[in-house]
């Protein structure tokens, strides 16, 4: 077996490290994620570890951030959403209607019942007309029926109409989920089709640099579970890398560390991502990922995460504190200070300008060009696409009316622009714990924070350093509060949430070190440890240790724990098959390819184990797995009659197959 080359692309940073088949780490790497040109970051990553790298690559394993920072940034392309058999109020649930933003939502007649009967024809005449009509303003479509996971034939139909009509990707809700819950399912399709684009990009460029390096290695990525699909597998199927990054660093830490029963925060530049490790293995969600206050029906790693991380914008005005982290990333003052120097003077001048100017501090600068050009933007986005064409401008001088701010938040929802202002990265270099980028321009950014809290707030935050050191323990603070909500998640302390608000302030009161409250002491403990990983771990591993009262572990290659992780990691795909009774004793299975009828239960349930575990292989080799073996369980939900005969309600059979992912080597042998 030849070496193992791990690449982890996030919000911030592209990691790249070389391991032994033994995933000891023997070369590793960072670049800055360039939104514009991820081919560029990930080249520079891949250049720090191949050029010393001894041995033929024999697989090439991906993990991103890039999907679950699009949603909790707001992000992604334009979707067409298709409802069938739905009304309008629909969309009203599990926030559907404020996920599709304004994309446009297409009502058509048709659906199934909960035993797999078509309630309604399919629409096919008015479904050609509306395709075609939203064709053109769309990067891809989502598909959800009524019942669809009891029978598939209506999104069936609509994905094979969409492909005619246009070429365009097509995203259903039975394909992503097997779960009766309608409304999380639409959503889960949504982000799907929202999120294709974004990850064919990243694939194709990773593709295009190991092809530069002559590695012939197959391409996997990591899903939200920890586990390991084929690239082409991914493309297809987006939304399940929602938690890739989160559920690699999972696993990267039980390599790195060794600690079995653990929780587990990994400090991004644009979020942090906290997740437990209980007897080596992560702990899972049963409802489905969380990303951006969204539950999803995609299967994944019970990992909360937060937009908090070191290129977090500082603001002021907080309810607890004066300053405010988050959630959204903006490049830090110190990078833009190196990548464009003339930004320096432009801080300077704002410093020293009596009264303080409403924006001074901030930037905007385009981060990627827009799907279709600057003709498929508003008015006033395209002018003010335009005036930043020459590169990044003051907000101050930017615009002056609240018109062109909606129009700026418009085109940074997008991802089209990135702003730029104080961050805690920026906070690191002006205390000198971080030297990578300009601390001038850092330094700039905080004397222009702090007068403006004297200014606007009537607040001293003392000098630069002082109120650097405050950005810094506020991030502490949050992160450490955000640790103790997920060890709290699954308890219920107060039902009636009579206590939740004393708590929390008896909680906040003890994590800031305050005067003690007279009457009540509160001491917050962890009674596991904790794993530190990214960048910023050694800064800030300590003081969380001291504000939860745990020991806490920063292994070695922390930085690079995702792209570790990502090597780690083996191919898992699981297929279910529902079991309902029929009025005239007969039974019917679902299963994501359509249903069948039985005479007997028993017939039932060995045709249900033969088709799930056929499935579950071929989309484990279709993954990109070797060596397949294949779990088959069942679960019946069996009542009695008033004489005491069994009678059965519903039973699901599942299939789970799991095997190695195939190496470059082993797929040779095989050819």
């Amino acid at each position: 077996m030849g070496l193992l080359l791990g690449i982890d692309t996030g919000g911030t940073y592209t990691d790249a490290v070389l391991c032994d088949p033994d995933h000891h780490v023997l070369r590793r790497a960072k670049a800055l994620t360039r939104h514009d040109d991820l081919a560029a970051s990930i080249a520079e990553a891949l250049n720090g570890v191949m050029s010393a790298a001894q041995g033929p690559v024999d697989l090439v394993s991906l993990s991103t951030t890039l999907a679950t920072n699009a949603l909790v940034e707001g992000q992604g392309g334009p979707v067409g959403l298709i409802l069938v058999g739905q009304s309008r109020d629909f969309l009203q649930r599990s926030g559907l209607g404020e996920a599709l933003g304004g994309d446009p939502v297409i009502l058509l007649d048709g659906g199934h019942d909960a035993a797999g009967n078509e309630r309604a024809p399919l629409d096919v005449d008015t479904a050609r007309h509306v395709i075609a009509q939203h064709a053109p303003r769309v990067g891809a479509f989502a598909v959800s029926s009524f019942f669809a996971t009891r029978n598939p034939a209506h999104e069936r139909r609509l994905q094979q109409l969409v492909h005619e009509l246009t070429g365009l990707p097509v995203s259903t809700g039975h394909e992503l989920s097997a779960a009766l819950d309608a409304p999380r399912r639409a959503l889960t399709a949504l982000f799907n089709a929202r999120l294709i684009g974004l990850l064919s990009d990243l694939i194709n460029a990773v593709r295009r640099q190991i092809a530069a390096w002559d590695i012939a290695a197959p391409l996997m990525v990591v899903r939200g579970d920890g586990a390991l699909m084929s690239a082409d597998f991914a493309v297809a199927s987006p939304v399940e890398t929602i938690l890739s990054g989160p559920a690699a660093s999972l696993v990267g830490a039980r390599v790195l560390a060794g600690e079995p029963d653990s929780i587990v925060l990994d400090i991004g530049g644009t979020t942090s991502d906290i997740g437990a490790l209980e007897g080596g293995e992560p702990q899972r969600s049963r409802e489905g990922a969380v990303v951006g206050g969204w539950r999803t029906r995609v299967e994944a790693v019970a990992v909360q995460t937060h937009g908090l991380g070191g290129d977090s914008a500082v603001r002021l005005g907080g309810v607890a504190s004066t300053l405010h982290l988050g959630p959204d990333r903006i490049m830090p003052l110190a990078l833009l200070g190196t990548l464009h120097p003339s930004s320096r003077a432009i801080l300077a001048e704002q410093a020293d300008e009596q009264p303080l100017r409403e924006h001074a501090g901030w930037f905007a600068l385009r981060q990627r060009e827009p799907v279709g050009g600057a003709d498929s933007l508003s008015a006033g986005q395209r002018l003010l696409w335009s005036r930043l064409g020459d590169g990044p401008v003051a907000l101050v001088r930017l615009f002056d009316d609240q018109t062109r701010l909606r129009a700026l938040q418009r085109l940074v929802a997008r991802g089209l622009v990135v702003l730029s202002g104080f961050t805690p990265t920026d906070a690191a270099h002006v205390l000198g714990g971080h030297d990578a980028w300009c601390a001038e321009a850092a330094g700039l950014g905080a004397r222009i924070w702090t007068r403006r809290a004297w200014e606007r707030l009537g607040r001293d935050l003392g000098d630069e350093e002082a109120f650097a050191r405050h950005v810094q323990r506020e991030m502490v603070i949050a992160m450490a509060r955000a640790v103790l909500g997920y060890a709290l998640a699954d308890t219920e302390l107060a039902p009636d949430g009579s206590l939740v608000a004393s708590a929390r302030a008896l909680i906040d009161r003890s994590l800031r070190a305050s005067a003690p409250h007279p009457r009540v002491a509160v001491d917050v403990r962890l009674n596991v440890p904790l794993l530190v990983l990214g960048a910023p771990a050694a800064r800030h591993g300590e003081a969380l240790g001291e504000r939860l009262g745990t020991r806490v572990v920063v292994p070695a290659c922390a930085d690079v724990a995702n792209a570790v992780g990502a090597v780690a990691a083996g191919v898992v795909q699981r297929v279910v098959a529902t079991i309902t009774p029929l009025p005239d004793d007969r039974f019917r299975v679902h299963t994501p390819e359509g249903v069948h009828t039985c005479g007997t239960l028993d017939e039932a349930r060995r045709w249900a184990a033969t088709e799930v575990e056929r499935m579950a292989a071929a989309r484990a080799a279709a993954a990109g797995a070797q060596g397949v073996e294949v779990e088959i369980a069942r679960d019946e939900t069996i009542g009695h009659s008033e004489t005491g005969d069994e009678v059965f309600f519903e039973g699901t059979v599942s299939a789970t197959a799991r095997g190695r992912p195939a190496l470059a080597r082993a797929m040779d042998h095989l050819a």
